[in-house]
């Protein structure tokens, strides 16, 4: 398979060709199952937690993971 080159949150990454969102979340250790308070965007579009599985990732995407903390 080839490689995508993306980024997420700002830094350049190359990924799997093919990839859903759902699994490139997984791949940076966020457990999608019971993801609470994550936020992500593709390209400026908020991405919405039941379409994770069948977004797929393409070439230039720019990926915002936000994740929300308690605290001040």
């Amino acid at each position: 398979m080839n490689d995508l080159t993306i980024r997420i949150n700002g830094k350049q990454t190359n990924v799997t060709a093919s990839v859903s969102l759902e699994k490139l979340l997984q791949g940076q250790g966020i457990e999608t199952a019971s993801a609470k308070g994550i936020a992500v965007a593709i390209n400026e579009t908020i991405v919405r937690k039941p379409d994770w599985a069948t977004r797929a990732i393409k070439p230039g995407d720019e990926i915002e993971i936000v994740t929300a903390r308690q605290g001040g």
